[in-house]
């Protein structure tokens, strides 16, 4: 996946690379939407890692690391990040448990995050804001990686999103 992205991605690919047939592969992930999750759901902890180590040892600024750390982690995998959000689980599929759990631990890193910056706020309206932000830097980023930004002149897309970010932030300290 981290090579090739997802439009190229196969069982067949895998069980190549690491030497067993794609019977093997399906014996062990039941379909290939299993293996995606897997391998999705990695990505997610490797992505967490990534943000946690950008962050230690940070006191000032945290907003602004968070921001450029997410920008960061699509551009040095951007294979991977996209296929997280190039999968689409079919109908009636769930993630199972604790798959969830662990892509939830993203989203958690940037609810303390915003938690800490806004003292005082209901725990329920930080979490909505955390999923809007996520949302709204998610897009910079993706327009910054597919070259809309630049084809719109934008220099500073991580800029562009820290304000956006920045701004969200503000209203919700007057609120």
């Amino acid at each position: 996946m981290a090579a090739d992205g997802f439009a190229h991605f196969s069982a067949r690919q895998v069980a190549r690379a690491v030497g067993y047939s794609v019977g093997t592969v399906y014996n062990v992930f039941p379909s290939l939407d299993y293996l995606l999750i897997a391998i999705n759901t990695r990505t997610f902890a490797l992505w967490a890692d990534f943000i946690r180590e950008r962050l230690e040892g940070t006191s000032e600024d945290r907003i602004g690391v968070l921001v450029r750390a997410y920008f960061d982690f699509a551009s040095q995998h951007t294979n991977l990040w996209t296929a997280i959000y190039a999968h689409r689980l079919p109908e009636g599929m769930e993630l199972p448990a604790g798959d969830d759990e662990a892509r939830r631990e993203l989203t958690l890193i940037v609810i303390r995050e915003l938690g800490a910056a806004l003292p005082g706020k209901a725990d329920t309206d930080i979490e909505r804001l955390a999923r809007s932000l996520i949302a709204t830097v998610h897009g910079h980023c993706t327009y910054a990686l597919d070259g809309s930004f630049a084809l719109m002149g934008e220099t500073d897309p991580v800029g562009l999103a820290l304000e956006r970010v920045r701004e969200a932030i503000a209203a919700a300290h007057l609120r």
